[in-house]
Parts: C-alpha cells; structure tokens; sequence
C-alpha cells in the first residue's frame, strides 16, 4: 500500500491530479495495484518550512508558472522494496511534480511500512492489505 503525502506550492488541481496519475501508473508498471496507492496533497506555508535556517520563501531561484518552489514528500512503502525501486520512485515523483532546477527545495524521504501493518476498506470489508479483502485471515469489521 504505497502511501505519498506531498506538501508544496504552486501546484493547481489538475496539475495535482495529473501528479497522482503519474505516480500510480509507475507504481503499476512496477508490480504494485493501483487501488492500492494512496497520494494526499498538503498545503504548505512556506514561512513556516526553514531549510538552513531560512525560509524556503526566501529561497532562490524563484519558480516559473507551474514549477513548484518547494515539495516535501514522504513515502512510505514496504521494507521489501530495493533501492533501486526507491530511486526510481523518487525520480518518477519528482517528474510527475514538475521538479526542474528552478525548483528551490525537493526532498523526499522513504519509510518502511509493512503491508501486515496497513488495514484499509474500500467500498468492502476492513482487511490487512497484505490480504485481500473477504479472505479467512482478514481482521475487524467495518466501522
């Protein structure tokens, strides 16, 4: 259940939404089911983000239309997952995002989550995600 939670700026819903098709089809062209990526978009204050003791609003260079001044992405995705699927990953992000050189600050970090650790239910019954929904080993009712 790859989960991504992105917080930036500059960025408009249909350009959101294109992020989030982006990433899922790498993430399906990589094994993963794409009913199983969740990506979630935060605002950010950029007054509030400090890299090196200063704003990122006061980072240069500053973006053109449609570049993103600043992404902070947190991933989280199965200690099963190599490194080289991780790089990928991070380089599939950043480009659905629209990183470029004008972007004044990218950062993406990785945590493991287990599948055993991830319940979900989606328009079904409550299950670990390392089992599909219905199966005998699945847990808990649904709310």
């Amino acid at each position: 259940m790859p989960t991504l939670t992105i917080a930036c700026t500059g960025l408009s819903a249909p350009r959101r939404r294109a992020a989030a098709l982006g990433i899922t089809r790498w993430l399906t062209r990589h094994g993963v089911d794409g009913s199983h990526v969740v990506v979630r978009f935060e605002p950010v204050d950029e007054e509030r983000v400090f890299v090196g003791g200063w704003p990122v609003a006061a980072l240069p260079p500053r973006p053109e239309d449609g570049v993103p001044h600043h992404v902070s992405v947190v991933c989280h995705v199965s200690p099963d997952r190599d490194g080289e699927f991780r790089a990928g990953l991070a380089a599939a992000v950043a480009g659905a995002l629209g990183v470029t050189d004008r972007t004044a600050f990218f950062y993406l970090e990785f945590r493991p989550a287990s599948p055993a650790d991830v319940y979900l239910a989606a328009a079904g019954p409550l299950h670990r995600s390392d089992r599909p929904a219905g199966a005998p080993a699945s847990e808990g009712p649904t709310p």
